[in-house]
């Protein structure tokens, strides 16, 4: 780990500043980040990602839980491990083999939380995979009460002709065939109070015309997202959504053209891109007692481009 989780923070701390300016809190384009390749580092972007690791604090909410965080290696994923780590929450995070450096730094912030942390490497487009994820998760934990569905591919063509099947077939079946895999292996296991969460985005609802693969995806995910949350309440379980707008993760220069990535999120109110730090709390917040009475919704997240 590249830093030290600090001591926990007292009224009027440095950590405690009083009201500040959001627009302020995080890196405003132009962004100096040269071209990277897929799926991309943490340790590539410039400038790097705020993940909540000197900032972010638990309370709690999620004491004793298990869960399972897809892409959990790097952006909204790490973040979100960190936070329910810190919430109290044991995690498992599963990754692509290549990017096993990003996830074991991952693993470092759950466990100097003095939570368990199970690293799950392989690929999702693969049926028998996810279903041995859940498995691992029982072996391991005994239980799984959070499962988030966070792991995406994208990738930007100018024209639809440029788009083979080949990359549209890999963006449905990392972006929803897993989805759909793994609820329907942990769905049948998991109790009353489990909670499941999908990653949606703004192109759910704003579809970017060059991520056009991408974009469908992520509207499938919306669409099942809202009808699995009506079979699963009849056992108990919580079905959401979050959908980001622009948010500074590894994806974003291994996918997008460098004139993309330079202005990445200067489109929003806040003239900048999100932290995944910044959407850490919705997760949380979706996955704790504090929602109990949310289930087929997407909350948004998008700087004020656009309400979800």
């Amino acid at each position: 780990m590249a830093q030290s989780q600090p001591n926990a923070a007292q009224p009027n701390s440095p950590q405690h500043p009083g009201p500040v300016d959001p627009r302020t809190q995080g890196p405003k384009p132009e962004y100096p980040q040269a071209p990277t390749t897929p799926p991309g580092s943490e340790a590539d972007l410039t400038p790097r990602a705020d993940h909540g690791e000197t900032t972010y604090e638990g309370l709690g909410r999620l004491d004793g839980k298990v869960a399972l965080v897809t892409g959990g290696d790097s952006g909204i994923g790490r973040a979100v491990c960190l936070a329910f780590a810190r919430e109290g929450a044991d995690v498992a995070l599963s990754y692509l083999p290549e990017e096993q450096a990003d996830a074991d730094e991952s693993r470092g912030w759950i466990e100097h939380a003095g939570r368990r942390a199970l690293t799950l490497p392989g690929d999702i487009r693969d049926q028998a995979h996810c279903r041995a994820m859940i498995d691992r998760v029982f072996d391991r934990f005994g239980r799984l009460d959070i499962l988030v569905n966070n792991a995406a591919f994208q990738s930007n063509h100018e024209k639809v002709e440029e788009l083979t099947t080949e990359e549209f077939d890999r963006t449905f079946r990392t972006n929803v065939y897993a989805m759909f895999w793994l609820c329907q292996a942990a769905l049948p296991r998991m109790q009353p109070g489990g909670v499941i969460i999908n990653t949606a985005s703004i192109q759910a609802f704003d579809p970017s015309p060059t991520l056009l693969a991408y974009a469908a995806t992520k509207g499938a995910i919306v669409n099942f997202t809202k009808g699995l949350s009506k079979l699963a309440m009849q056992q108990g379980v919580r079905v959401n959504a979050v959908a980001p707008g622009p948010v500074w993760t590894p994806l974003i220069p291994s996918t997008l053209p460098p004139e993309h990535v330079k202005q990445f999120g200067s489109n929003t109110s806040f003239e900048r891109a999100a932290q995944p730090v910044e959407l850490a709390p919705l997760y949380v917040f979706l996955a704790s007692n504090e929602s109990r009475y949310v289930t087929g919704e997407v909350y948004g997240a998008t700087g004020g481009r656009m309400p979800v």
